[in-house]
C-alpha cells in the first residue's frame, strides 16, 4: 500500500514529466507532419475541371526548415496546434497503462515489465490499439495542417472546422478513408512480425555481433518504414464527404457556413505554412496514393525526414537489447 505522500509525489513527477514531454514533442510532431503533408508537385497538374494549372507549394525540404517556417507564419500558438487531442490521447493511454500494467508496483521493484503475449498476440494487441486511436491521430493531424485558428477549449467549433459535414453525423467514416487503414496495417505487421521475430531470434541470446546484425535490419528497415508514415500522413489529412455526383472522398456540395479566422490574418505573412492537395481530386486508394506521389511529387517525397524514422529505429533497437538483457 502507498501513503497518500508517496501517491501525491508520485502523480506530481506523473504530471511533471508529461508536461515537459508535451513541451517538447508536440513542436516537433507538428513540424514532422506539416513537412510530410505539404503537397508540391513538380510538374503541371489539371484541375477537376480539366483545365491546366500550376499549383505549387511551399518548397521546404528539411525538418528544421519546416520548423523555422511554422513559427514565421504561425508563431508560438502554431507550434503547439494539435496540443489538445495530443494531451487527450496521452493522458488517456497513460491512464490505461497504470490501471492495466500497474505501473507504480512495477517500479517499485526498480524497472516496469512490459507484458509478453507473443508475436501473433503483439500484433493482434497494436491493431486493436491502432484503431482505437486511429481517429485521435486523424484529428491530431487535421489540427496540426489546417490553415484556421482553433481555441484549446473550444471542442465543438474545431470539430466543425476538422470534420467534414458527412464525417460528423457518421465518425465511423473515418475508418473508411481511402488507403489508410491498410497503410496502418501493413506498418504494424512488418514491425509486430517480422521485426519481433527478428528481435526474438537475434536478442533472445544476446551478443554485441547479433546486435549489430539486428540493428543493421532496423536501419534498413527505414527503406519500408518511412514511405508508410508519409503516406499515413497524407491520406489522414484528407477529408471524406459523401456526395453522390462524386467519390465518397470529394468536396461537399453545401458550404458548412464556418467562419474560421486564418493565422495569416494575424500576421505580416500572406501565405499558408504548407500547400495541401485539392478535396476534389483525392487519393483514392494505398496504390493510388503511392504512385501518385511518385508521379506527381516525386519518390524522394517518400522519404521526408528519413532520418527521424531511423532515430526511432536505433532507440527501438538499442531499448529491446537492453530489455533481453534485463530479462537474462
Amino acid at each position: 500500500m502507498y501513503t497518500l505522500g508517496e501517491s501525491l509525489v508520485f502523480y506530481s513527477s506523473l504530471i511533471f514529466s508529461l508536461a515537459v514531454s508535451l513541451a517538447i514533442s508536440v513542436p516537433l510532431t507538428g513540424a514532422l507532419v506539416r513537412l510530410r503533408a505539404n503537397y508540391n508537385p513538380k510538374a503541371l497538374q489539371l484541375d477537376p475541371e480539366g483545365n491546366a494549372h500550376v499549383h505549387t507549394g511551399p518548397i521546404v525540404t528539411s525538418f528544421f526548415g519546416m520548423l523555422r517556417r511554422v513559427y514565421r507564419i504561425e508563431g508560438w500558438a502554431g507550434l503547439y496546434k494539435g496540443l489538445m487531442p495530443t494531451a487527450l490521447a496521452t493522458v488517456v493511454m497513460t491512464i490505461f497503462a497504470i490501471a492495466a500494467l500497474d505501473s507504480r508496483g512495477l517500479a517499485s521493484h526498480g524497472r516496469v515489465d512490459t507484458i509478453d503475449t507473443g508475436i501473433l498476440g503483439a500484433f493482434l494487441s497494436s491493431a486493436v490499439g491502432m484503431f482505437i486511436a486511429l481517429p485521435a491521430a486523424i484529428l491530431t493531424y487535421r489540427s496540426i495542417v489546417t490553415p484556421y485558428k482553433l481555441p484549446f477549449f473550444g471542442l465543438m467549433y474545431s470539430l466543425r472546422v476538422l470534420l467534414t459535414p458527412t464525417e460528423r453525423r457518421r465518425p465511423w467514416i473515418l475508418y473508411l478513408t481511402p488507403g489508410l487503414l491498410a497503410t496502418e496495417f501493413l506498418r504494424i505487421l512488418y514491425t509486430m512480425v517480422v521485426l519481433r521475430s527478428l528481435r526474438i531470434l537475434l536478442l533472445r541470446n544476446f551478443t554485441p555481433f547479433k546486435f549489430g546484425i539486428y540493428l543493421g535490419i532496423e536501419i534498413l528497415s527505414v527503406a519500408f518504414t518511412c514511405p508508410l508514415e508519409v503516406m499515413s500522413t497524407k491520406l489522414a489529412i484528407q477529408r471524406n464527404h459523401a456526395t453522390t455526383e462524386y467519390n465518397s472522398v470529394e468536396q461537399e456540395v453545401e458550404d458548412d457556413g464556418i467562419e474560421a479566422h486564418e493565422y495569416a490574418e494575424y500576421s505580416n505573412e500572406e501565405e499558408d505554412v504548407i500547400g495541401l492537395r485539392h478535396e476534389k481530386d483525392p487519393y483514392l486508394g494505398f496504390l493510388d496514393c503511392f504512385k501518385r506521389i511518385v508521379d506527381e511529387e516525386g519518390w524522394q517525397t517518400l522519404y521526408r525526414a528519413w532520418w527521424v524514422t531511423m532515430l526511432g529505429a536505433i532507440v527501438s533497437a538499442t531499448a529491446a537489447a537492453a530489455q533481453f538483457q534485463g530479462f537474462s
